[in-house]
């Protein structure tokens, strides 16, 4: 099955550059990072928190069917233009990674389509290909496949 969000990391570097097209119109592509209800049921997390502002903050957890958090991050929300761009810090809490930070566009390919670039810098490409070791190609899919299937039915 062909993977629609690609994916490239050049040799040596230590950021990510992420571009996915969606048969959504940008505005629902945008409040799919932005509003709370949208964010748990496309990620399958919690958010606890989800400030969507300019100098606003998150914080999302995933926890276990006995209830044990089994996942948390959180971040700083640096620059919000609406159907447009969002800048933020990403930090996967009680891991050894550091903090990331994630440069995403918003573009309109047509009524209804979409396209989503997302630049994400690691503190080092060590750091970046660790992350990359650990299935994330296959996690963006899916997690991009259920934010398009997620969205698409909310209409």
């Amino acid at each position: 099955m062909e993977q629609r969000t690609k994916i490239k990391a050049e040799s040596g570097g230590q950021d990510l550059m992420i571009t996915r097209e969606f048969d959504l119109p940008v505005g629902l592509l945008f409040e799919a990072y932005i509003e709370p209800e949208l964010v748990e049921a496309w990620m399958g997390t919690k958010v606890i928190k989800l400030d969507s502002k300019k100098h606003g903050s998150y914080h999302i957890q995933t926890s276990n069917p006995d209830g044990q958090v089994v996942f948390q991050a959180d971040g700083v929300i640096h620059e919000l233009v609406p159907n447009t761009k969002i800048i933020r810090t990403f930090e996967m809490l009680g891991t050894p990674f550091g903090v990331q930070l994630e440069l995403l566009q918003f573009e309109a390919l047509g009524d209804e389509t979409s396209r989503l670039t997302m630049h994400v810098v690691y503190e080092s490409g060590a750091q970046r290909d660790q992350v990359l070791q650990m299935g994330y190609v296959q996690g963006i899919n899916m997690a991009h496949n259920r934010l398009q299937e997620v969205v698409h039915s909310s209409r």
